[in-house]
């Protein structure tokens, strides 16, 4: 008779559970009344909110990333690559969440497969769950745990997707990005690699080259692809406490640095000073002969996340350094026709007109 593997299933939710344990202390917004229901209760704690509460719940999906790895990992080293993948999952729920300047504070998960029994190994429960309890110390938000389904007839058998949503709020003040504007300055701050984005064009590559082909420095490929996102909520909130100018903030992600133009105001943004491109484009733009315009629309090439202000850069680029992220002022807006990106020295220019997103 075919069923649900309640057997796999059930273990798999104890260890989340125990992992959800680890991160009830994390949040100092509230706290966690138990775990193990059907809906886990987390009291926020109002006290600092005196005139509104803003707040978002934001769902993502990571995509393909757990998939971009070769078939011959030892051991350890699929521990070391879940842990990984747990802080790209985090990374695309809390950095979305930090764009807007919210803390998060309680996250859940999304785990479907259609064979719990091959999906959820021992390497997986250990590296995964680890790296998701200290994304979690990080960012200063408790795991509420989630819901693993079996799914037979609408995920293919080995695979898995990796989902959730998380729960946030401004504790000091929300950014919409309605006060961006000519003379902003732009800061970015530096990723570790692609963050999570990018990997059906990273996978087809890796494929073709050899996911343990070397960069130049010694590095295999998959381990630069897999690099730990930078989780930019304890930056975001320490520029936000300091009551720096803020007028924007943004996660770049899909589309490259055509998320720098989010608004749909008609604004330039001139990048003259870019941060160093990392070494997996690099390697990336070299083997495919790809061009720069083109690596700049699909990766994040080196800055993970961008912040515009009206003054003060230099105390946005000090915070960044005390979190060991490095960061500078790379540019400026200015007044427009029509939305632009612009890298003189890379002789790049993005038109807003092939970037359909918006916000505003």
């Amino acid at each position: 008779m075919e069923t649900v593997n309640y057997d796999v299933l059930d273990r798999v939710k104890l260890r989340c559970i125990e992992a959800s344990k680890r991160t009830l202390e994390f949040s100092p917004l509230g706290k966690v009344k138990g775990l193990g229901g059907s809906a886990n209760i987390f009291s926020l704690d109002l006290t600092n909110f005196k005139d509104s509460l803003s707040l978002s719940l934001i769902p993502e999906g990571l995509g393909t990333a757990d998939d971009a790895r070769p078939e011959d990992l030892t051991p350890d080293e699929l521990r070391e690559f879940w842990y990984n993948i747990a802080f790209k999952v985090l990374s695309s729920l809390t950095n979305d969440a930090a764009s807007s300047g919210l803390q998060s504070v309680a996250v859940g998960l999304y785990l479907p497969s259609s064979t719990p029994e091959t999906v959820f190994t021992e390497q997986f429960l250990d590296g995964f769950l680890d790296g998701f309890v200290e994304g979690c110390k990080r960012i200063g938000c408790v795991y509420l745990s989630g819901e693993t389904p079996q799914l037979k007839t609408k995920i293919y058998p080995g695979m898995l997707d990796l989902a959730g949503a998380v729960f946030a709020v401004a504790p000091h003040r929300a950014v919409d990005g309605s006060e961006l504007g000519v003379g902003d300055k732009i800061v970015f701050l530096e990723s570790s690699g692609p963050h999570e984005n990018g990997f059906t064009t990273l996978r087809a590559f890796a494929e073709k080259v050899g996911y343990r082909s070397k960069l130049k420095s010694g590095v295999e490929l998959w381990r630069a692809m897999n690099a730990p996102s930078v989780l930019y909520t304890p930056i975001v909130q320490e520029i936000l406490k300091r009551g720096i100018n803020i007028t924007g903030f943004e996660h770049i992600t899909g589309h490259g640095w055509q998320k720098i133009m989010r608004s749909k105001r008609p604004l330039k943004y001139v990048i003259d000073n870019p941060l160093p491109v990392k070494e997996v484009f690099s390697y990336f733009e070299e083997k495919q002969q790809i061009s720069r315009k083109d690596l700049v629309s699909i990766f994040n090439c080196g800055a993970g996340f961008a912040v515009f202000c009206k003054d003060d850069p230099e105390k946005v680029v000090a915070i960044a350094k005390s979190y060991g992220i490095n960061a500078a002022c790379v540019g400026y807006v200015e007044s427009s026709s029509a939305r632009q990106v612009v890298v003189p020295s890379w002789n790049v220019t993005l038109d807003g007109d092939q970037f359909l997103l918006g916000k505003g």
